[in-house]
């Protein structure tokens, strides 16, 4: 599992920018504003008791045990109620979105009575968890000149470049991690994955292998290394893996999300959805539900059935809405508008987007938080646009949203603005135009590599073609609706069929 796993619509993905910053400080440091003289970040607490329990409970989160992780963070904070990096690690392990900002807040309040480093790491979350990631890198960078030696700024560092997909700039921090210390295993876990997002499939066997290593009797390597497999489409091998950290420890959820992917691929949706209700059956708390129900929605969607898949997002909905989490109601209602654009009901799409919108402004999230909302509905009605043909009015609303995206200088939405870009262009058989766009999009987006597909192939170029729609096909992910939707038309063209 790679960090807190995240199959949620590209909104969310930007409002949580935040959670790529994990718990913010380094055991070896003492009560109050503690002097840094091994180089290391320090705890500010007034109980040492207090900190004994947010060491307890960073070294499960640290192994990507979240849940059980809280009791010790909850703990901490009742011990001291002023505790600032307790604050932000407990938002780093909720459950839900609603949580996370919560418990965000409150670190963000109490930043001031910590250390500078701990300040610098809850303002760096502050920053993610708005999508204002110019801010969030400034506060890193001077984490990281201020404490090169903490193996957890390192960290931090590296997994705001992961979430850029700055795949160099990440996998050097975190190798600067494990070279401070040689065992810190979330390091290799998020290396692994940097590896594999670039295809170097060989370097993060041998990270996951390692991480296997170091923590050989908790599940989570085992499940990291089952993502791995299932990615390199050695399915049986991945469901070995994956009942071997459910044998470890049968609560671990996100095992289960993996084995319904591997089935899915294997053409056993049957057994897929016994892996997702067992899920939900098992789920320990929202979070846990949530991702059943999303599992169900990818399952049914793959299917082409889609009002199964929009009735269990309408489950998910329904649990986010009795805690009023309006972050996760918006987005559901993101994938709800997914569901139904692949479905071709435009219409009920558009509205399915303005209700998202206006949850959003609706709620008590930061003005910032609403601004992004506004921007990513510029997205979403160009697309809404394009889908009708409407090309002069998707231009108008893609404008809005690539001046947007470059003046927030996320990668992330600089890279959606160029698919924006492409998919009107391939829309307009602009072929050459369309090529050139969706090159600088997102190619951790498997609709992205068929669209190139469809674009070298309208240009003439079928081997080009052919070798996009095979990227597509294969491109083996977690649940995630786009490839649920893009999985057999890019199955069909690898095989050179229309």
């Amino acid at each position: 599992m790679c960090l807190k796993k995240s199959i949620r619509p590209a909104t969310l993905a930007v409002l949580l920018l935040a959670t790529f910053v994990l718990v913010a400080c380094n055991k070896t440091s003492t009560t109050n504003v503690a002097s840094a003289s091994d180089g290391k970040i320090p705890i500010t607490t007034k109980s040492d008791e207090a900190k004994n329990e947010f060491l307890a409970g960073r070294d499960l989160s640290d192994r990507l045990l979240g849940q059980e992780s809280l009791q010790h963070f909850d703990k901490a904070l009742a011990l001291d109620p002023d505790f600032a990096s307790a604050e932000l690690a407990r938002a780093n392990n909720s459950p839900t979105a609603k949580e996370f900002f919560a418990h965000q807040l409150k670190a963000s309040v109490l930043a001031d009575k910590a250390s500078e480093g701990e300040k610098l790491m809850i303002l760096a979350g502050e920053a993610g968890a708005n999508a204002e990631v110019v801010k969030q890198k400034d506060y890193l960078d001077k984490l990281v000149a201020a404490y090169p030696n903490d193996e957890r700024a390192q960290l931090a560092a590296g997994n705001f470049y992961f979430g850029q997909q700055q795949l160099e700039e990440a996998i050097a921090h975190y190798k600067k991690a494990t070279e401070i210390s040689a065992n810190f295993s979330p390091a290799y876990n998020i290396l692994g994955y940097s590896y594999r997002q670039q295809g170097n499939y060989a370097a993060a066997e041998q990270a996951f292998k390692k991480y296997v290593e170091l923590i050989p009797n908790d599940p989570n390597p085992y499940d990291s290394y089952a993502e791995l497999l299932l990615k390199m489409g050695r399915y049986d091998d991945s469901i070995a893996q994956y009942k071997k950290a459910l044998s470890i420890d049968p609560h671990f959820m996100a095992s289960h999300l993996g084995l319904s992917a591997d089935y899915t691929y294997k053409g056993q949706p049957d057994l897929a959805a016994t892996e997702l209700q067992a899920m939900a059956d098992q789920a320990r708390n929202d979070g846990e539900l949530r991702n059943a129900y999303f599992g169900m929605a990818v399952l049914a969607s793959d299917g082409k059935q889609y009002d199964k898949a929009l009735a269990a997002i309408d489950k998910e909905y329904a649990v986010a809405e009795k805690k009023n989490d309006s972050v996760s109601m918006a987005a559901d209602l993101q994938a709800s508008a997914a569901i139904l654009m692949d479905e071709m009901k435009y219409d009920p799409a558009a509205k399915a987007f303005a209700r998202s919108l206006q949850v959003t402004q609706n709620s008590n999230s930061s003005q910032e938080i609403k601004d992004n909302a506004r921007l990513q509905n510029e997205f979403n009605l160009a697309v809404v646009a394009i889908a009708k043909k409407d090309y002069a009015s998707a231009k108008t609303h893609g404008e809005a949203y690539r001046q947007g995206a470059e003046a927030s200088k996320g990668a992330g939405r600089i890279k959606l603005s160029h698919e924006l870009a492409g998919r009107i262009a391939l829309a307009q058989k602009d072929y050459a135009k369309a090529i050139d766009e969706l090159q600088q999009a997102n190619e951790q987006d498997p609709m992205n590599l068929y669209r190139m597909s469809l674009a070298y192939q309208g240009k003439g170029d079928s081997a080009q073609a052919h070798d996009y729609a095979k990227k597509a096909a294969e491109f083996n992910p977690l649940p995630q609706l786009n490839y649920a939707f893009v999985r057999a038309k890019a199955e069909k063209a690898a095989e050179g069929k229309s």
